[in-house]
């Protein structure tokens, strides 16, 4: 088994696991959270998002989020943006990276964004080329690229075409999301392996919802395939609001144990990180949906039986 050596975790549980909670988290708790996760030794965190608080109000008060923080160096601090009007409200924030987004499914567009892709790409040219202009750099995200709620099944040259387009337009990482988790190994190495025929692998990130149960599988299969950028989510949250029945993404908790296990090196504390789920999990008032955050717990509460 070919393994990269190290890999990069990008933590999406401030921003796409917060905004599919019904729970409104406040400004203190959200900050705690991104606070703990960068001691955790996460390097890439999404923090929030400039988007409309009456379409997604779990993001309102990024710009109180971003202020608030305490940024360490050599952290990576995301917001998300979808057109120009979020890009200033994002500059003036003082974002100093930040994440556009397109799909590969027109009818997912539609109800995502209210466009089709093409009108997406009309959106993203803008911010991309004021963000560039400015110094702030500009990942890209796919939405729906293994399958659609709307359309079904998902042409791995479509998102190949798409990733390339977001490079083009200066985007230095491409985020290949499996919006509603459906996809398995062979559908992610075969996607992966697409896509790289049109960018660098070490510039394509992987984004597993776990429906399905198949996203550490999903996650192998393409770090088989060269790939060593990962998206996941403390305690599991998340999911799509615009997308029913997903279930939340894939677990940093569980995406470090199983890379602790292999040998690869992601720079985290699993303790620290576990710590960060329940944390945010008492907030919300359920348990982590990662399996590892709920061994961890249930070891501590029978070492505590002992003591």
């Amino acid at each position: 088994m070919r393994l990269p050596k190290f890999a990069k975790l990008v933590e999406v549980g401030p921003r796409d696991g917060l905004q599919n909670e019904a729970v409104a988290i406040s400004v203190a708790d959200r900050v705690t959270l991104i606070d703990h996760i960068a001691e955790a030794g996460l390097t890439a965190i999404e923090v929030g998002a400039f988007v409309s608080p009456k379409r997604v109000p779990q993001m309102a008060d990024t710009a109180a989020v971003l202020a608030q923080v305490s940024r360490k160096p050599r952290v990576d601090y995301l917001v998300l943006v979808p057109n120009m009007q979020g890009f200033e409200a994002a500059h003036a924030a003082g974002a100093t990276q930040i994440a556009v987004f397109t799909a590969a499914s027109e009818k997912f567009s539609q109800a995502n964004t209210n466009c089709s892709i093409a009108e997406s790409f009309a959106r993203i040219a803008p911010v991309c080329e004021a963000a560039n202009n400015q110094g702030i750099r500009v990942r890209g995200y796919i939405s729906c690229v293994l399958g659609c709620p709307y359309e079904g099944a998902v042409d791995a040259e479509q998102v190949a075409l798409l990733a390339r387009q977001l490079s083009e337009l200066g985007c230095y990482e491409i985020s290949l999301g499996d919006t509603i988790g459906t996809g398995t190994p062979a559908l992610a190495e075969t996607l992966v392996e697409t896509v790289a025929e049109y960018i660098p692998r070490d510039r394509i990130a992987v984004h597993f919802h776990d429906t399905y149960g198949q996203a550490l599988a999903n996650i192998l299969a393409v770090m088989e395939r060269g790939i060593a950028v990962i998206d996941s989510s403390v305690a599991g949250l998340g999911g799509c609001p615009f997308a029913r029945g997903t279930t939340g993404n894939v677990a940093s908790e569980d995406v470090v144990y199983m890379l602790n296990g292999l040998g690869v090196e992601t720079g985290v504390d699993l303790g620290k990180l576990a710590a960060a789920g329940h944390f945010i999990c008492e907030q919300i008032g359920r348990l982590p949906d990662s399996r590892v955050n709920r061994a961890l717990a249930a070891q501590s509460d029978r070492q505590d039986l002992v003591s």
